[in-house]
């Protein structure tokens, strides 16, 4: 992957991490959810650090489930559903061997469509839809991977609204999307009442 500009982390190494391995970059965006993105993106990193092995979807799919369950809960654990969460990794990296030979960039590599960039991430275990839109936008909006009509695929993360991951590049920017994630739960609550 190219040199870009993903700061999400705070943590120099695993940034660059995700900016050079795809599989990092995809393990990262998986574990983003129920806690905050600096922690299950900077998650990659640890687990590498923690089995002393480089990211490698054959390895990780190879490994005993309860070795991989006890690398993420060693603490202090890569996500609070250290459990769950350490099996989707698992099912994760076994869909990359199966599918793509265990490279993860294959996935958007020579993409001709938005379309299809957004239908091979969808298809991704543990990647619903808006997971995914987040994804390819982040591929585009980060990493210049933007096939014809990822805007449309990818909508309403294409736009310029700070509100994801796809739109950090900065500790600044990570602050806009906390911000704009903390304001549209404000209004959700608000229309509740």
């Amino acid at each position: 992957m190219s040199e870009t500009n993903l700061a999400v982390t705070g943590e120099p190494e695993a940034d660059e991490l995700l900016r050079r391995d795809p599989l990092a970059l995809l393990i990262g965006m998986l574990l983003d959810q129920q806690m905050p993105i600096e922690r299950a993106f900077v998650a990659p990193y640890r687990l590498q650090e923690r089995t002393g092995h480089p990211l490698d979807a054959h390895h990780i799919a190879d490994l005993a489930p309860d070795d991989l369950a006890a690398v993420f809960r060693q603490p202090p654990a890569l996500h609070r559903y250290w459990g769950s969460m350490s099996q989707r990794t698992q099912t994760l990296c076994r869909f990359v061997v199966d599918t793509y030979d265990g490279d993860a960039g294959a996935i958007w590599r020579d993409v001709d469509s938005g379309a299809e960039l957004f239908r091979r991430v969808r298809e991704l275990p543990g990647y619903g839809e808006q997971k995914a839109k987040i994804f390819v936008a982040m591929l585009a909006k980060r990493f210049a991977i933007r096939p014809d009509g990822w805007e449309k695929a990818t909508t309403p993360y294409s736009d310029n609204q700070p509100r994801s991951v796809a739109d950090i590049d900065s500790p600044d920017a990570l602050l806009q999307v906390r911000a704009f994630k903390k304001s549209m739960k404000e209004k959700a609550k608000a229309a509740k009442e």
